[in-house]
């Protein structure tokens, strides 16, 4: 079956992450490609902003913990998964709920899911949610946009926004992030947006993370929570299993999204990750 060029790019986005950098002719022997697909495919991530191309290869630009890139570069990465996601996590969400949404191209897609739930109030510092949310005729939905400072993900942070997300009290939030490791927790590139995503977290009853394989194992620059404060943990089965056993005993609840479109989950080169951990699919 040939690999689609999105899934190829994936791979080579995880293989820099993983590596700090890599080769063309190790990517040609690795995805069975020319030579000149690698290569096109490499451009295709530069552009992006999600590597820096080299000579013979391409080298991490996410690695460095103080980069944040732009959302229509995130946007493109992996945009199935982050669907899949999206339908899990909505289907968590139940009429009549008081429900937060941070920034971020995966919170962005549950927003799209959450159009078909009833009556429910909508808290953001996201400019497109709110953008896609509100809808005049919808006399059933009632959308908060808080305040701030911009940043690229196109989120509102700062105290205008903390200031106002701390006399909030929501039954569910719905947070992405940038990156996802043990030990740091949930991280983002940006300080005063770390601080907003915490304000967020405070003001919610529940905690729900969305957050597709990519991000296993980026750090960002600045924490805003640990893995034991997730109630439930949304992800993808391109995840690899080791790292769904380390999820699986640090949050409340692991939930992998089963689509049939979606590439099967990472392989563990331990031969005991032949067991998954206990999770729950979800499809």
């Amino acid at each position: 079956m040939p690999v689609l060029a999105r899934q190829r790019q994936e791979r080579i986005l995880e293989e820099v992450r993983a590596h700090g950098g890599v080769r063309v002719a190790d990517l040609v022997d690795l995805l069975d490609v020319s030579d000149m697909t690698v290569r096109r495919d490499i451009a295709a991530l530069d552009r992006r902003g999600l590597v820096a191309r080299v000579h013979g290869g391409a080298t991490s630009i996410g690695n460095r913990s103080g980069v944040e890139p732009p959302a229509s570069a995130k946007a493109a990465l992996a945009r199935a998964e982050k669907e899949s996601i999206a339908r899990a996590v909505a289907a968590l969400v139940e009429p009549g709920e008081s429900v937060a949404i941070s920034a971020g191209t995966t919170t962005l897609a549950v927003a799209r899911e959450l159009l078909a739930v009833e009556d429910l109030t909508v808290v953001t510092n996201s400019v497109p949610v709110a953008d896609l949310m509100h809808d005049p005729a919808r006399h059933d939905r009632t959308v908060i946009l808080v305040g701030g400072q911009r940043t690229p993900s196109d989120a509102l942070v700062g105290p205008v926004a903390v200031a106002a997300l701390r006399s909030l009290h929501v039954d569910t939030l719905v947070l992405g992030c940038h990156g996802i490791a043990p030990d740091v927790g949930l991280t983002t590139p940006n300080v005063e947006e770390a601080e907003t995503d915490r304000a967020l977290l405070q003001s919610a009853r529940r905690l729900v993370v969305a957050a597709d394989h990519t991000k296993w194992g980026v750090v960002g620059l600045a924490g805003f929570a640990a893995l034991e404060e997730i109630d439930v943990l949304v992800t993808d089965r391109g995840l690899a299993r080791s790292a769904q056993r380390v999820l699986s005993r640090s949050v409340g609840r692991l939930v992998v999204a089963d689509d049939d479109e979606l590439v099967p989950a990472a392989p563990d080169p331990d031969p005991r990750d032949d067991v998954a951990a206990p999770v729950e699919e979800v499809g």
